[in-house]
């Protein structure tokens, strides 16, 4: 989803910076730079680089909420005994850029959600100062991850603007930015 809204931005003239984990995903637009991490200190520490330099951000990658504590360069070998793994949490990278969005900025975050969607989905738009969520449900066939489709409703803080049917992700990613677009200020950042 990532790659599409940055094709998309891309092609309509936008300069688009794509901070992305390791996926065999290629980009085609010279307008996109791309920054490739291999984890989640890595994705606040590129983020919180670039937030200030852009227009918006557009919080797709499906950062993992926790870490383990210990990571081991070897195999764990099995054994008899239960296998203890402590987690700390990882930072909360749009929640971070929504303290220091200016009133300028943009600020897009995405909710996967399997219960009480939309109730949550506002709960993360509100506590993370974002303008619009876009929401995806495990409940809907043919969405989320594995799927070349996906269905999206997009809120903002009025509530949901926007609910797609079943399409293809880059249609879905035409209909993400298209929303964007008429977010207020944003217009400007793209000439």
């Amino acid at each position: 989803m990532g790659f599409a809204i940055a094709e998309r931005l891309a092609n309509l003239g936008a300069k688009v910076i794509l901070i992305t984990g390791p996926v065999s995903l290629h980009c085609d637009n010279p307008a996109i730079l791309r920054i490739d991490i291999t984890s989640a200190l890595e994705m606040y520490s590129q983020c919180h680089h670039y937030f200030s330099q852009c227009n918006g951000a557009i919080m797709v990658a499906a950062v993992a909420d926790f870490a383990p504590v210990i990571i081991d360069n070897q195999k764990i070998k099995r054994t008899s005994e239960n296998l203890i793994l402590e987690l700390h949490p990882n930072p909360d990278i749009a929640a971070s850029l929504g303290q220091i969005k200016r009133k300028d900025q943009i600020l897009v975050g995405f909710a996967l959600e399997t219960s009480n969607d939309e109730l949550k989905a506002m709960g993360k738009l509100h506590s993370k100062n974002l303008d619009l969520i876009v929401l995806n449900s495990l409940n809907d066939k043919g969405s989320g991850f594995q799927h070349d489709t996906n269905q999206i409703r997009i809120l903002n803080k009025s509530g949901v603007i926007f609910t797609s049917g079943l399409k293809q992700k880059m249609a879905i990613a035409v209909d993400i930015v298209d929303k964007m677009i008429e977010t207020e200020d944003f217009i400007s950042g793209l000439s």
